[in-house]
Formats: structure tokens, sequence, C-alpha cells
């Protein structure tokens, strides 16, 4: 089952980027107020790993961030690998899986 950890400052998300540069960081945005991002929040959890959630409604400045800094236009629900600082796979809407994430994460 995923571990979801919050993500809301600026100063987290730059530590993810760090962090990428050891092993793979994935970023979920997620949408409460969209019943998409719902149902693709429980296949989200699904993925054995830490996810780092960005909840857009009190997180927006993260969110645009996130697209500024990997070029990914914003979309929600959305989820982004990172490695080495860059992204390496994202996907959004119903073309976010677990399966894919897990392989993602172990493939790069």
């Amino acid at each position: 089952m995923a571990n979801f950890i919050t993500l809301d400052s600026v100063e987290q998300l730059e530590s993810l980027f760090q962090q990428s540069h050891a092993k793979p960081v994935i970023l979920f945005k997620h949408s409460r107020s969209c019943g998409i991002s719902s149902g693709v929040f429980n296949e989200v959890s699904q993925v054995n790993a830490d996810i780092n959630l960005i909840v857009v409604q009190n997180a927006r400045n993260i969110s645009n961030l996130i697209a500024e800094r990997t070029g990914i236009r914003h979309e929600s629900p959305q989820a982004i690998i990172l490695k080495q600082g860059e992204p390496v796979y994202h996907a959004s809407h119903y073309d976010i899986t677990a399966e894919d994430l897990d392989s993602a994460t172990i493939n790069y």
C-alpha cells in the first residue's frame, strides 16, 4: 500500500528533487473536488511506495512550480516520477495506473 506524504512547502519539493538523485520520487497531483481524481487516488493507493501528494486546492503554488521545473503542463490528477532531478515518467487522468507507477520506479 502507498505511503502518502502531503507536500505543502517549496522546501519539501526542493528536497524531493535532490532525493531523486538517489532514488525515484513519485509526485501525485490530486484534486479533492474531482471525481476522476478520487478514482485515480484509489488506484495510486495500491502502489507500494512513498507517494508525494500535492492537493491542488491547498498547494497551487507547489503544483505550478512542479509544472515550471519539469516542463510538464499541469493536470489533475497527474503522476510524475523524478529521477536525477528530471521527469522520467508522467501520466494524467485514467492513464495513471498502479502497475505503471510500480514498473516505472523499478525500471529507472
